[in-house]
């Protein structure tokens, strides 16, 4: 007998809705309902009479699962878009974080040393710790986040990703 393993792989949707309460709710009840799991979520108003959001969903899933998903949230009588940025073919992600590291001495040369090399630049300094701000794709973010573990990181926070097509098309 065969068995079938199927990959999951990470999707970040772009999703256009209009600017209403519980629409948020909406949607991450689709995903809990169904067992979906969502990796980051980011939300923005974008139209200069607030009618419009963008939502972005980072979630993991086979190929068949997320079909389900753009599916399901296509029907969401508020939404008028959903994008696939995996998909849909090149494309640029970004998230912020915000890392507190604590040391002294060496710790703290170490500190400003990576952060040079990672372009996180110090926002709040203290004699005995820093705050680096980061941007960039998450993987660049989860390494800076791994070295600082080593040197004394005591906090992090992160604003999930946002996401946009590469070239004149808009999504």
């Amino acid at each position: 007998m065969k068995i079938l393993h199927r990959e999951t792989e990470r999707h970040v949707l772009a999703i256009t809705v209009d600017n209403e309460p519980g629409i948020l709710a909406k949607i991450t009840g689709l995903f809990t309902a169904r067992g979906y799991n969502i990796d980051s979520l980011t939300v923005a108003d974008i139209s200069e009479d607030h009618a419009i959001s963008r939502i972005t969903i980072v979630t993991n899933g086979p190929p068949p699962v997320i079909d389900q998903i753009e599916a399901q949230l296509d029907r969401l009588v508020p939404v008028h878009k959903v994008v696939d940025l995996t998909e849909s073919g090149p494309h640029v992600e970004r998230e912020l974080a915000l890392v507190k590291v604590v040391g002294t001495g060496d710790h703290r040369v170490e500190a400003l040393r990576l952060a040079d090399v990672f372009r996180a630049r110090p926002v709040d300094t203290t004699t005995e710790s820093f705050v680096f701000e980061i941007t960039g794709p998450p993987d660049k973010i989860d390494s800076f986040i791994a070295l600082m573990r080593d040197i004394g990181l005591v906090e992090v926070g992160r604003t999930g990703v946002v996401g946009m097509m590469r070239g004149a098309e808009g999504a």
